[in-house]
């Protein structure tokens, strides 16, 4: 039963028992008696309605503060009811709606700090549902996976997006952090965590980029171990071929055959001298590429003036060489000597893969300025993808490892964005992107 149909029945039970009460006296008593208890009664139904407006007026300013609890309006306050117990009450829910608005607004505060701080972060970051889901991802985890903003990687798995990173974060462990190197030379540290909101553990992934610092870490050891084995073996073998030359020319000057065999052996040790000598420089040139020097340049053009040259080279194999041009004029701003020497490292590369009798294709586009060179030879095993760009690292047992980190070195000082791997359709494809 409702509170006012509450107070209806007790005011009609007070007029009842006053008529009774009045009548019951009229018959027994004087008039002023009755007159006296009708007074009463009349005075109990005036204070039983203050009681009545002031409990209402109570509970509507409670039934209020309800309202704006559900509706989360912490802005708007209660008013006094002109009664102490309940003007307390309204002053206890004002004191709780001003630091339910204070905190709401601290909390507001720091999530657009946060919001900011994922935006701006130079770290990738993913935030995850329960279901494997993007829920949100910043710019540089876009950037990470090849997408140009971070809407593009909301409400998507990470089996759904065509990268190498991503598959690595796929295979992750919860709670686990790993620094993985990738097909295209870039190196990240991967960290799988979670973190609890509401009751639940959400995963997020932080990706952080170590390409450049290790890059630069590795390619300045190598550098000094390269220099002090190439000095020290370069000053040893100048020695002992000019001790060879001159022992080898005084036996050859002699009429004993088996002296003139002699010579011919150290002719033989002091060429092979020579190899060695050669074979220890090629490694010191690979650290000494000069800078880049840009100029814009029509990409198709540069390939097509290295055609001649590469189709020379797959003739010699019996490789078919296949040239798909865009139509477009693919402006980009190369150094035409650094780039034709990583382009023929490139197909070099393709030709030995194939060994003989295969196809090689060249592909341009324009939007975005790319360049392609698929081969169908052996292909790239997952074991060894991602170690393709480390130092020295070859898949033939002949390999100096010296190919790929020219190839890598030379476009990273183009900016260009690059990527080795072996798809599905058989066709081992070198990609770079133009910036």
């Amino acid at each position: 039963m409702k509170l006012r149909w509450m107070f209806a029945l007790v005011a009609l039970m007070v007029i009842a028992a006053g008529v009774i009460l009045a009548m019951t006296l009229n018959e027994v008593s004087s008039q002023w008696v009755v007159y006296i208890v009708e007074g009463i009664m009349l005075f109990c139904l005036v204070v039983l309605l203050l009681f009545y407006r002031t409990t209402m007026r109570l509970i509507r300013s409670v039934s209020n503060g309800m309202d704006l609890l559900r509706e989360q309006d912490f802005s708007s306050r209660l008013a006094h009811v002109n009664q102490r117990e309940a003007d307390r009450i309204v002053d206890v829910f004002n004191r709780m709606m001003d630091s339910l608005k204070n905190e709401r607004l601290k909390l507001r505060e720091q999530n657009h700090f946060l919001d900011l701080l994922i935006g701006a972060s130079p770290m990738g970051i993913l935030i995850f549902d329960q279901s494997e889901v993007i829920t949100m991802g910043n710019k540089a985890a876009a950037s990470f996976f090849g997408y140009d903003d971070s809407s593009d990687l909301i409400g998507r798995k990470l089996i759904g997006i065509p990268s190498p990173l991503a598959a690595v974060i796929k295979g992750m462990q919860p709670e686990t952090i790993e620094t993985v190197r990738l097909s295209n030379s870039k190196i990240y540290r991967c960290s799988r965590l979670s973190f609890m909101d509401s009751g639940y553990a959400h995963p997020f992934v932080l990706i952080e980029h170590l390409t450049s610092e290790m890059v630069k870490a590795e390619k300045k050891a190598y550098e000094k171990v390269i220099r002090m084995i190439a000095h020290e073996v370069n000053n040893s073998v100048a020695g002992v071929n000019s001790t060879l030359d001159t022992v080898a020319s005084m036996l050859e000057e002699e009429s004993d055959d088996a002296l003139h065999a002699t010579a011919d052996v150290l002719r033989v040790c002091q060429e092979r001298c020579l190899t060695m000598s050669r074979f220890i420089t090629s490694y010191a040139d690979v650290v000494k590429i000069p800078e880049a020097n840009l100029m814009l340049t029509d990409l198709n053009e540069r390939v097509y003036a290295c055609k001649e040259f590469m189709e020379s080279m797959c003739n010699e194999r019996d490789i078919r060489l296949h040239v798909q041009l865009c139509d477009e004029c693919v402006q980009v701003k190369i150094d035409n000597v650094l780039f034709e020497q990583a382009l023929v490292n490139i197909l070099k590369n393709a030709i030995e893969s194939i060994g003989s009798d295969g196809d090689v294709y060249i592909t341009t586009t324009a939007k975005p300025a790319t360049l392609t060179i698929a081969d169908n030879g052996a292909g790239i095993s997952p074991d060894i993808e991602n170690k393709l760009f480390s130092p020295f690292f070859s898949s033939r047992p002949d390999g100096q490892g010296l190919g790929l980190i020219f190839i890598s070195d030379v476009l990273t000082k183009h900016n260009c964005l690059f990527s080795l791997r072996t798809f599905d359709d058989g066709l081992t494809r070198f990609s770079i992107r133009f910036k």
